[in-house]
C-alpha cells in the first residue's frame, strides 16, 4: 500500500521529503560546527537570491524608464499634433468639437467625421510647405 503512495507522489515532492529527512537526521547528530556550516551555506543562498532579485529588479527598472521616455515622446508629438489641428480647424469645427465635449458623444455620423478628416488634411499639406 505504501509503494503504491509513493508511486502516485510528485517526483520532485519525494525527493524534497528525503533531503529534508536526511537534512534533519544530519542536524539531530552533528556537532555545533556543522551546524554554523548550515547557516553559513543558508546564509550565502539567501545573498545569492537577494543578488539574482536584485539584478531582475534592475532590468525591469532600465525597461520601464525606456517606455516611460517613449510615452514622454509620444505624449509630446501628440501634443504638438493637436496644437497644428486647433490653429487649422475653422470655428465651426472647433464648436461643433466642443458640442460633441459636452454632449459626450463621439463623432457618429459619417458626415461629421468626413469634415473632421478632410478639412484639417487639406490645410495642413497647404501649410506644412512654407512654414517648413
Amino acid at each position: 500500500m505504501k509503494v503504491t503512495l509513493l508511486q502516485k507522489q510528485v517526483p520532485d515532492q519525494i525527493i524534497m521529503k528525503v533531503l529534508f529527512l536526511e537534512l534533519e537526521q544530519h542536524l539531530k547528530s552533528s556537532s555545533g560546527a556543522s551546524v554554523v556550516a548550515i547557516d553559513n551555506k543558508i546564509e550565502q543562498a539567501m545573498d545569492l537570491v537577494k543578488s539574482h532579485l536584485m539584478y531582475a529588479v534592475r532590468e525591469e527598472v532600465e525597461v520601464l524608464k525606456e517606455q516611460i521616455k517613449e510615452l514622454i515622446e509620444k505624449n509630446s508629438q501628440l501634443e504638438q499634433e493637436n496644437t497644428l489641428l486647433k490653429t487649422l480647424a475653422s470655428p465651426e469645427q472647433l464648436a461643433q468639437f466642443q458640442a460633441q465635449l459636452q454632449t459626450g458623444s463621439p463623432p457618429s455620423s459619417s458626415q461629421s467625421q468626413g469634415t473632421t478628416t478632410q478639412q484639417p488634411a487639406q490645410p495642413a499639406s497647404q501649410g506644412s510647405g512654407p512654414s517648413a
